[in-house]
């Protein structure tokens, strides 16, 4: 069967689809066959950059290592049977699909609360919740005191992810390797870092995820979303001695693959 790797949080900007591309991609590099699934149904961030890849692709005669990608099928609401939920339907009939060719099946999230996402997450071998460095972002994940910055509880996400645990626990399924990612970290902000360093390394031990470093922020990622490209992508299109900054974002992307610590991935790229 194929790893499911679900990228997901109930906030946007994070990062999420960035992540997720350069995952798949990074994974598709490595000769694995990858297959991408976006439950944003609105505004399919992920499905655009796939869209725009297969663009630039057919534009200028290349072909890139890619992942898969597949819109969610529609369903006659007529087989639907009494109680069921249409879009459970769609997701596991993709999911389905996806899973006979793929050894890994990659699912991005919106950044809010649907039924689509709470489905997915149940499904996640590997949770990746990117996660700006700001406490902003770690109400997220827990419920913090403003004067004390003492833990108070979990969100409604971690609840959310604490349920499908449950449910995984309840089918005899693997337990979910949850990662929170850590992006944008801010090389000048040495005391933000520090304190939500310390708020996560504490919150991971209660509620249990694993915490790695992300990405940090980097013009170089708004400019390659048009043309469908990645980090990975650059040598093969002609860009060659590549500046300092991304030498830094490729070390880390491999340093997330490896922290992800996917069965059978070890990072060659």
């Amino acid at each position: 069967m194929a790893h499911i790797i679900v990228v997901g949080n109930e906030k946007g900007g994070s990062g999420k689809s960035t992540t997720s591309m350069h995952l798949a991609t990074a994974l598709a590099r490595m000769g694995w066959t990858v297959g991408g699934l976006d439950l944003d149904l609105r505004q399919k961030s992920f499905g655009r950059y796939v869209e725009n890849r297969r663009a630039y692709m057919e534009r200028n005669g290349l072909d890139l290592p890619s992942p898969a990608y597949h819109d969610l099928p529609e369903v006659d609401q007529a087989s639907l049977a009494p109680g069921e939920n249409v879009n459970d339907r769609r997701l596991s009939m993709a999911v389905a699909r996806v899973e006979k060719d793929a050894d890994f099946i990659l699912i991005d999230c919106p950044g809010s609360h649907t039924r689509l996402s709470q489905v997915a997450h149940s499904l996640a071998d590997t949770l990746i919740t990117p996660l700006n460095d700001s406490f902003v972002d770690f109400d997220l994940l827990a419920r913090v005191d403003g004067e004390t910055n003492r833990i108070l509880g979990p969100s409604v996400y971690s609840e959310m992810v604490w349920n499908a645990r449950q449910l995984r626990a309840q089918a005899g399924l693997p337990p979910i390797d949850w990662i929170v990612v850590r992006n944008r970290l801010g090389a000048q902000q040495m005391h933000n870092k520090k304190k939500m360093g310390d708020a996560l390394s504490n919150l991971a031990k209660r509620i249990g995820f694993r915490v790695a470093p992300g990405f940090s922020e980097r013009v170089i990622f708004r400019e390659l979303f048009p043309r469908g490209l990645t980090l990975l992508d650059l040598k093969d299109i002609g860009v060659g001695g590549l500046n300092l900054s991304n030498v830094a974002a490729r070390q880390e992307l491999r340093d997330l693959v490896r922290a992800l610590k996917l069965p059978g991935v070890e990072v060659a790229f």
